[in-house]
């Protein structure tokens, strides 16, 4: 029998797991940095930290699924972690335009990661399609 799994796909969803573990931080510590430094609305802050956290339990499943189905050679579990990712693309744009204050690091970091978003789909479009047939 062939491997029909992704190894690109394992790479990246591994790598994805680092960087975004790095994002989180770096995205907490600027928020409380804008909290301190910009005169930041208690009920805004609070949205932006939960639009954060929120993606940060929404991160774990994802990933999670997205290992799982591709090791398994299955197209349910990697069809739900392309599912997830779609919510933390919109968790992402949200940080990326719509949080209270935006900063040149947000953009730059929002935008590897929407990048490493965009890759990780296809990538699961294209093994879910070997898996199927």
């Amino acid at each position: 029998s062939s491997q029909l799994s992704s190894l690109p796909l394992q790479i990246l969803l591994y790598v994805n797991g680092i960087y975004y573990i790095f994002y989180f931080l770096a995205t907490l510590a600027m928020i409380i940095y804008k909290s301190q430094v910009f005169s930041y609305p208690d009920d805004l802050l609070a949205s932006d930290l939960a639009v954060l956290f929120l993606m940060g339990i929404l991160e774990v499943p994802r990933l999670y699924l997205g290992f799982k189905g591709n090791l398994t050679e299955a197209e349910a579990p990697l069809g739900l972690s392309l599912g997830l990712t779609v919510g933390s693309v919109v968790l992402c744009v949200y940080l990326l335009l719509w949080q209270t204050y935006v900063l040149w690091a947000d953009v730059l970091l929002s935008a590897v990661l929407l990048s490493a978003y965009g890759l990780e789909s296809g990538l699961k479009v294209t093994a879910i399609a070997a898996f199927v047939s």
